[in-house]
Order: structure tokens, then C-alpha cells, then sequence
């Protein structure tokens, strides 16, 4: 058969070319560092890779989505660590202007320096964040989270939802707590606490409440204990029921708790004995209240027993209210450590991805460096062909 001279041309060319394309295909490869430097090269591998590339972006996500939640709950455990200073100040302040011995000024002193706590403690429920935003504010951006309404009470007006963040794949995480949840609430397992009426005229006062029975059926329920006068005879009844008699001091059994009273009280008297989270919850409110019975005058018998009660009362709600502070912390503490775990297994999921990634494309550079020279040697024994291909033309015979 023969073969003609253009037919041999065309063939040595198209050799050329394709030993020139893979010696460029080596050449990009290893100036690049990639193996897979274009779909052509291995699809399957690219398109694997494309999806390790776009987890990896999710998780770079996810990584800054847990640093702005680290920092949020830092500074919120720092603001939790101001208002458990002010409670156990204000503790003490209580105790001390619960002695007998103190004249009234020694009490309005008390009730200046409770004052600035009082004041210390709004400025922290107001704290702002590093973006600006309130702490304790949940949704709510525009306007603080605690403001003194028309009579200087101090209310909670921020919103109740707090921003949540993607902190991984299947994990939502708060960014702190709203302040309702810090300064208003009172946990669960708080026990009984009682509250005498502020409008009380006598000198009752309470004392301890003893726990006889826990297991009692109606044991957890509210109670209001109300003074009245019966046939010429000062009583009591609860939540409204039969008149009892009152000789003081007694022992007023409550369905598996015993409530200690004292002091001579007048008809129209209450006492409230509830679980701490059925009675003020506010914290402001325990301040206010203490604060203005301290600046009152007790030149009476009915006055220093308003006083013992109030302060017995302000020093229960700050128990509780501290209970519930440290419970907030212990919860900021687990979500900082749950944040450092998923750090860890964050950076432990990075770097299989990116050994994933150079598995699949990036360049082994000893086979590299082989092909390279192979495709030298095969690009310069084309040549040399083509050349030798020259060289048998009959023309140069003439």
C-alpha cells in the first residue's frame, strides 16, 4: 500500500501536537500544584472536590458564627459576675439594717449606699454589647431593655426572644438571655417565701416557715393569710376560708408547711406564703421596696414591723434572685464549654477536609517529575522523526 508524503506529514505533525499537549499538561500541573487543574483531567475527582470545598466554606462559617456567640456569652458572664456582686452586697446591707440597735439614720445610710447598687445594677441590665447592641435586650436594639416608669419603677420593656446563631451543622445556639430570664425570674426549685401586704397596719411580724411535709397533696400552693374581726374577736382565715383563732406568737399550719407569726396584727392585715416564683420576681421591685422602707421613719411598733418584714422578704427574694443569677451562669459556662467542643471537632473536621482536597487534586510531585521527563523525551522523539521524515523526500536526489 502506499502512503503518501502528505499523509506522512499530517501524521508526524498530529504526534507532535500530542506529545506537545501532555508535555504542557505536566508543565501547568506542576507550575499549579494541582493534579486536576481542569474538568477534562478528572472529572469525577473535581467534581468530589467542589463539595469538599463548599463544606469547607460552611465550616469557616460556622467557625466565625461560634466566635461571635464566644464573645456575646463572655460578656455576659462578666455581666452576671457585676450583678452576683451586687446581690451579695446588697445581702449584707439587708443584715445590717435588720438590727434592732441602728438608729434611723444609720438606715437611710444603708438605704444611699443600696441606692447606688440599685443603680449599678440598672446600668449592667443595660449593658450593650461590642456590636453596639443590648445585652439583655433580646430583639429588641432600639430603645434599653429597662426603663423607670412614670411612678420610678424600673419594668422590663425588651423583647423576650434572643438571636440565636448556626454555630454547626445540626446545633442552634442562643447568644445570651433576655433580661426577664435574669432579673424577673425566679428558679423552679426555689422554696416558699412570704410577703406581708404593704398596706399592713399592725405589728405582726413572720418568721421562719417550716417544711413538715413535702409529700403533702396540696404542698406548692399559694396561700393568703388575712386578718379579720369576728365577734369582737381578732382571727385569721386562709385563701378566704374559715375564720380561725390568732394568739400570738403561733405556729399556722399550711398543708405540709408551718408558718411562723408574731406581733399583734389589725383586721384587714395579709401575709402571702407562696413558692418564690409565685410571689415579686423582680429584682428592681426588691430593691425599690427595701430602699423606701429604710428611708421611713419606725418611731412606732407598727412601722419597725413593716420594716422587719420587708427586709426579711427583700433578703428571700435576693436569695432567690442570686439562685437564679448562678443558674444563668451555669448555663452561659456549659454553652462556652459546648462552643470549645465544637471548636475542637471543628478544626479535627478541617483538616480531614483538607487532606480529602490534596487527595483528590492536588499533584504527586515524584510521578510528576517522571512524566514530565517521559513527555520530554517523547516530544523530542517526534521531532526527531518528523525530521528523519524530511529527510527521505526525493527532491533532495535532484
Amino acid at each position: 500500500m502506499r502512503i503518501s508524503t502528505l499523509t506522512m506529514y499530517n501524521l508526524s505533525v498530529s504526534s507532535m501536537n500530542q506529545q506537545q499537549a501532555a508535555f504542557n499538561k505536566v508543565s501547568q500541573q506542576i507550575a499549579s500544584g494541582k493534579r486536576v487543574v481542569s474538568l477534562a483531567d478528572d472529572p469525577q475527582a473535581l467534581t468530589q472536590a467542589l463539595g469538599v470545598r463548599q463544606a469547607q466554606a460552611l465550616g469557616e462559617q460556622y467557625a466565625s458564627a461560634r466566635v461571635g456567640v464566644e464573645n456575646a456569652l463572655a460578656q455576659e458572664e462578666n455581666a452576671l459576675n457585676s450583678v452576683t456582686d451586687i446581690y451579695s452586697r446588697a445581702k449584707t446591707l439587708l443584715v445590717q439594717a435588720s438590727s434592732e440597735s441602728l438608729a434611723d439614720a444609720d438606715r437611710s445610710a444603708i438605704a444611699s449606699e443600696l441606692t447606688g447598687l440599685y443603680d449599678a445594677l440598672l446600668g449592667v441590665a443595660n449593658t450593650r454589647n461590642a456590636d453596639g447592641r443590648y445585652l439583655f435586650g433580646g430583639y429588641q436594639d432600639d430603645t434599653a431593655p429597662f426603663i423607670k416608669d412614670a411612678g420610678g419603677a424600673v419594668q422590663f420593656v425588651g423583647s423576650k426572644q434572643v438571636r440565636e446563631q448556626q454555630v454547626d451543622g445540626n446545633r442552634r445556639m442562643a447568644m445570651g438571655h433576655n433580661g426577664a430570664e435574669v432579673f424577673s425570674r425566679v428558679h423552679g426549685s426555689a422554696g416558699y417565701g412570704v410577703e406581708a401586704a404593704m398596706e399592713n397596719q399592725g405589728a405582726a411580724r413572720f418568721g421562719t416557715i417550716t417544711i413538715n411535709n413535702p409529700d403533702h397533696a396540696n404542698f406548692g400552693q399559694a396561700y393568703s393569710i388575712e386578718f379579720v374581726e369576728q365577734a369582737g374577736e381578732l382571727g385569721y382565715s386562709v385563701n378566704g376560708g374559715a375564720v380561725q383563732a390568732y394568739q400570738q406568737p403561733m405556729q399556722i399550719a399550711l398543708d405540709g408547711i408551718e408558718l411562723e407569726l408574731s406581733g399583734t396584727p389589725v383586721a384587714g392585715d395579709r401575709f402571702n406564703v407562696a413558692p418564690g416564683d409565685a410571689l415579686n420576681t423582680n429584682m428592681f421591685t426588691t430593691f425599690e421596696r427595701a430602699i423606701a422602707v429604710l428611708n421611713q421613719p419606725s418611731n412606732t411598733e407598727s412601722a419597725r414591723a413593716t420594716r422587719a418584714n420587708q427586709l426579711r422578704s427583700g433578703l428571700q427574694q435576693l436569695d432567690h434572685g442570686l439562685d437564679n443569677v448562678l443558674t444563668t451562669r451555669a448555663e452561659v459556662g456549659a454553652r462556652l464549654n459546648e462552643l470549645e467542643t465544637l471548636e475542637v471537632m471543628g478544626g479535627t473536621r478541617k483538616l480531614s477536609q483538607a487532606q480529602t482536597l490534596s487527595d483528590l487534586v492536588d499533584l504527586n510531585y515524584a510521578e510528576a517529575s517522571a512524566e514530565y521527563s517521559l513527555r520530554i523525551v517523547g516530544l523530542q522523539a517526534a521531532q526527531k522523526s518528523f525530521m528523519s521524515i524530511q529527510d527521505m523526500s526525493l527532491f533532495k536526489l535532484l
